[in-house]
């Protein structure tokens, strides 16, 4: 579709605008409030994420597909879903940051400013329908990462996770721009749509096929896929545990759904050159994630390991992609999104527990968990609820994004399909020895002695609490994901 690149339509970038809003009231109320009082950032950014929720919802009520600056922004059911899911998502890591963020008594003000501003670049990704917009909403969402993973300034461990962090970004970002150049300069368009048109035409050219495979490798890097995961364990923990929760879940998820677009709609045409290569990037990622997770005996780098291999899970259905096959690309995209948001309940519970009991037992070791089902069982079954939902295992919510994946790579019938579904039955299995593992610690040994109480307060208890009600009751009614087949179908097919 072309249209003018001047028009904008206002009522789609209200979400947005919310949310810039509230970024900007946070970075100069801040600086004006007593040193006691700078936690009131954190309610003003909660008041923020709602209203911009609030018109997510009323965009979705409305039900009309709106679009800006020619095709470029686009709102539609698809980007309607990963808004919300970010905004809900933004909520959770700013109750995990209250009173995170108060006891270390440090730049909480541009945390809060950081982290909205990110946020502003998750709601521009899923609406992005040109490579520049896409581009654009990466660094968004990337940028601030850098300097939140390294907030803890005294901390070597941060300083160093922040700068393998940023020298890998400008990296990956360098080899995606020089794949998306050579790509307009064939193609004479960089709108995802027309790319997805005009690609076919070029389809034996290694000079096209180059350029694909450097704009995949850039958006390895923001999902740490398996060889560009090498800055993850380390960033994750060394930053503040909230920002380990958002990089964890949300901006890989950010970056998930902007490599949805690219592949599902303007590199279709050559998806029997990329779908290989990502299927056997996948298998690597779950294999190397998993069984690297299993010798960590510190409980964020498991949970960083574990976030790689989640990764390959996630990669899976692009793997039997293929052009021109709508039914079978359909049930991969819609795989693609429900292990995200199915991932995005268990992690984001998983660190709020560890937010929580690193309070009193800094050293964030799987041993300081021991007995902490005898002695905090509030906490320790929430946890446990979250590790046997990565594992999959009924009737928690992990066994249906499982299924799913494993229905999506059973539909091809072909090699891939039946190597990919081997891979993630064994790779289940090597979770589940590490997941339960920490179970059993928490359950069957002994606790330390002296060990204070675990007072997570009333924010972190309704994130938990909320978290593990909806990791059991999603589980038992997994048709609350029954409307994404028909959003994967209008991606899928490029319209």
């Amino acid at each position: 579709m072309d249209l003018d690149p001047k028009l904008i339509d206002w009522v789609s970038l209200t979400p947005e605008l919310i949310l810039l809003t509230t970024t900007f009231v946070v970075l100069l109320t801040e600086p004006f409030l007593p040193r006691n009082k700078v936690w009131i950032v954190n309610p003003i950014s909660i008041i923020g994420v709602l209203g911009s929720l609030a018109a997510v919802i009323g965009l979705a009520i409305d039900g009309t597909d709106r679009r800006s600056f020619g095709n470029m922004f686009v709102v539609d059911n698809y980007a309607l879903l990963f808004k919300g899911f970010f905004l809900a998502g933004g909520l959770l890591i700013l109750l995990l940051s209250w009173r995170y963020f108060q006891e270390i008594r440090t730049y909480q003000g541009e945390y809060y400013f950081l982290l909205l501003a990110s946020y502003v670049g998750m709601l521009l990704m899923p609406s992005a329908r040109d490579l520049v917009m896409v581009f654009i909403a990466l660094e968004i969402v990337s940028v601030p990462g850098f300097v939140m993973a390294g907030l803890r300034k005294f901390d070597l461990k941060s300083n160093e996770g922040a700068l393998k962090f940023f020298l890998f970004g400008v990296l990956s970002v360098a080899v995606l721009l020089f794949g998306a150049s050579i790509v307009y300069g064939f193609t004479g368009t960089t709108d995802l749509v027309l790319l997805g048109e005009r690609l076919g035409a070029f389809a034996g050219d290694p000079m096209v096929l180059a350029a694909l495979l450097f704009v995949i490798v850039g958006f390895g890097f923001k999902i740490s896929a398996v060889p560009f995961h090498f800055w993850a364990p380390d960033t994750y923990e060394g930053a503040p545990l909230p920002v380990t929760a958002f990089l964890s879940v949300l901006s890989k998820a950010a970056g998930m759904a902007g490599l949805l677009q690219v592949c599902f709609i303007a590199f279709e045409p050559l998806a029997d050159v990329w779908a290989p290569i990502l299927a056997i990037i996948a298998i690597v990622t779950m294999t190397l994630g998993n069984l690297t997770a299993m010798q960590q005996s510190n409980i964020v780098r498991l949970l960083a390991y574990s976030s790689v291999s989640t990764g390959g899970f996630i990669l899976v259905p692009f793997g039997i992609v293929q052009t021109g096959a709508a039914d079978i690309n359909s049930q991969a995209f819609s795989a693609v999104m429900v292990y995200l948001l199915v991932y995005s309940v268990m992690n984001i519970g998983a660190f709020a527990v560890v937010t929580a009991v690193a309070r009193t037992r800094p050293g964030k070791q799987i041993s300081d968990f021991a007995g902490l089902g005898l002695t905090q069982p509030g906490l320790a079954v929430p946890l446990t609820l979250f590790l046997v939902a990565l594992t999959g295992i009924p009737p928690l919510v992990g066994w249906y994004a499982k299924f799913v994946i494993l229905l999506a790579v059973a539909q091809p019938l072909n090699a891939i399909g039946v190597v990919l579904a081997a891979a993630i039955v064994v790779n289940s299995v090597i979770g589940a020895f590490y997941y339960l593992r920490v179970a059993r610690t928490m359950w069957m040994d002994a606790p330390p002695e002296g060990a204070a109480r675990v007072r997570p307060g009333a924010p972190l208890w309704v994130a938990i609490g909320g978290l593990a009600v909806a990791a059991v009751v999603l589980g038992l009614l997994p048709q609350a994901f029954a409307g994404f087949a028909e959003m994967s179908t209008l991606v899928a097919a490029g319209s």
